[in-house]
């Protein structure tokens, strides 16, 4: 029988530890950005995880991501609200159907509070470089202070949470700075400004250059257009789960169904695509503006929206819709490609984000390269979640994941779901670095490519789900969500590169003892049943100790007989 005092063992040139398999080793994760990607990472490991230390820092005075920045008049999700929540974690009282931006915020920020996570989240701090250090198998992360001040911090793995949504940008139009009114831009809004008895004009719907164009507008997008909750509505939400679970679920299953119709030639697209067109003709109400609004281009082409009372409200007597480039600014408002003046109190821009999937901040792998220039041009991730080259680093909503076929926040805990499993590894089996191997994106990429030839994401319109130089679809999943979910259910070992600590890959076995035989108070004979009950007789030994120095402390404590 072994006794408390053995050490150490050599066997050649390997040092057994004297630990038993599987224990864990202390876990240091940075992480960029404190939306909704961020906050479910804290969520995950202080639920699951020990002996960890988890730093997240936000750029921002507070937490919330995009939905803290837009907050322009009537800034919604265009997504139902009850749908627009984590999985596990139900709002019963949201004030309608589609909530406004400040209330998405309020509610992020509620689970932060909840789940106590603001310890882990530092804000007015945001991180400018990071960069590998392959000699200890380390990160090194800079962040500036509020004040300017800039210090760097190591960690053993570096998670992006910084979203596609974040990095607004000015039109590229001659003249606009020039303009005498006030210039605003709808992801910067000034909220003391008031537009009341003002001449305003309204800079895109999707385009960067152009006044109005054709847009795909599905009033009747995941069951209806908005709806203002009554306190009675609220009330039974509240008081009847599983009315509200069975309303998410509905909900949930109309947007997740939808995945067909953005396959090119389907059924289900000629129809969406009639009705959606009837229902835009309905709204308008005038077939000359409707001739003009009503895309010629795929249906899916580009993101549609709900659009709510967007399409009448063109319909109104002081609203003119006007069409074109606008070739220039002047002092006094827009010129368009019809060399007409428009004169203008004030200029919005909603001219949305810089979505080209690069980091807004160098990010060094191995040999020095920089993921900026490595996806200047393409960006070719494995899986949305990882790029070769860059060892122990992790994103959410990368480059061609599922966020324009459905609901987006189950994207984002099915990706911090996968990492905390290779954070687990990570700690239980003594690896010292991961990353896909090239030939697992390449091959990636390559079915990618072929499969978006079959969708309508690909046909002739201006998207920011293309690559605007090469025409490839590099924002979206070749697949629908749930197809993404299964993709990462099973974690694909063999599509990484994996080192490990001291060159052996099983050094984490240890001396040959299970952690669950070291605990005085286990049930080493779970395994024994009457009947075969379906549980897995491995699940039983899993791990039980929260750190290698707890574990080897145990070990040389108990006795054995």
């Amino acid at each position: 029988m072994p006794s408390n005092e053995s050490a150490s063992q050599g066997t050649g040139d390997l040092l057994l530890p004297n630990i038993p398999s599987h224990a864990n080793r202390q876990l240091r994760v940075i992480c960029a950005g404190a939306g909704a990607s961020g906050i479910y990472l804290a969520y995950r490991l202080k639920k699951d995880f020990t002996d960890f230390t988890l730093d997240i820092y936000e750029k921002n005075a507070d937490i919330g991501g995009t939905w803290l920045e837009n907050r322009y008049p009537g800034c919604a999700c265009d997504v139902p609200a009850h749908n627009y929540t984590y999985s596990f974690e139900p709002k019963w009282d949201w004030s309608a159907n589609y909530a406004g931006s400040e209330e998405i915020y309020q509610y992020f920020s509620n689970f932060v509070d909840n789940y106590a996570l603001r310890e882990y989240i530092s804000c007015r701090h945001e991180v400018v470089r990071a960069e590998w250090d392959e000699e200890k198998a380390e990160w090194i992360v800079h962040i500036k202070k509020g004040n300017g001040a800039i210090f760097f911090q190591r960690c053993d793995f570096f998670i992006s949470a910084a979203g596609i949504l974040n990095s607004w940008r000015w039109p590229a139009i001659p003249g606009l700075h020039s303009f005498n009114g006030t210039l605003l831009h709808s992801a910067n809004w000034d909220q003391t400004v008031d537009l009341k008895g003002k001449h305003v004009g309204l800079i895109g719907n999707g385009f960067s250059h152009k006044f109005n164009q054709p847009t795909w507008v599905n009033p009747s997008m995941a069951g209806g257009g908005q709806v203002v909750y009554t306190e009675e509505e609220k009330r039974k939400y509240r008081d009847e789960k599983c009315t509200l679970l069975e309303m998410r679920k509905k909900s949930e299953s109309l947007m997740t169904g939808a995945f067909p119709m953005f396959i090119r030639g389907s059924l289900t697209n000629a129809h969406a695509t009639t009705h959606i067109k009837e229902e835009m003709r309905g709204k308008i109400n005038d077939d000359a503006l409707a001739d003009k609004l009503i895309p010629n281009f795929s249906l899916g082409c580009r993101r549609f929206t709900p659009g709510i009372n967007y399409l009448e409200s063109l319909t109104l007597p002081n609203v003119k819709t006007v069409y074109g480039e606008i070739t220039r600014v002047t002092p006094e408002g827009c010129v368009t490609d019809n060399n007409e003046e428009h004169s203008l109190d004030v200029l919005i821009c909603a001219t949305g984000f810089d979505t080209t999937f690069k980091p807004r901040f160098p990010v060094i792998g191995r040999n020095g390269k920089n993921l900026q220039d490595e996806w200047a041009t393409d960006p070719e991730s494995y899986l949305g979640i990882a790029a070769h080259g860059f060892p122990n680093y992790f994103m959410f909503l990368g480059p061609n994941c599922p966020v324009g076929v459905g609901p987006v926040l189950i994207v984002i805990e099915a990706q911090g779901t996968y990492f905390a499993e290779v954070l687990n590894r990570w700690q239980k089996q003594d690896i010292r670095a991961l990353e896909p191997r090239k030939e697992a994106v390449r091959d990636f990429i390559d079915h990618k490519d072929q499969f978006m030839q079959n969708t309508t994401w690909t046909t002739n319109c201006q998207s920011w789900y293309k690559n605007p130089q090469t025409g490839k679809i590099t924002a979206l999943w070749p697949g629908s969500t749930l197809h993404y979910l299964q993709a990462l259910s099973d974690i694909r070992y063999d599509d990484y590169c994996v080192t490990y600590l001291g060159g052996n890959r099983f050094s984490y076995l240890g001396n040959g003892f299970s952690q669950l035989e070291l605990n005085p108070s286990a049930d080493v004979a779970y395994y024994v049943r009457e009947t075969d009950d379906g549980t897995s007789v491995l699940k039983g030994t899993m791990s039980t100790f929260n750190t290698k120095d707890g574990a080897a402390k145990l070990m040389t404590t108990r006795k054995f007989s």
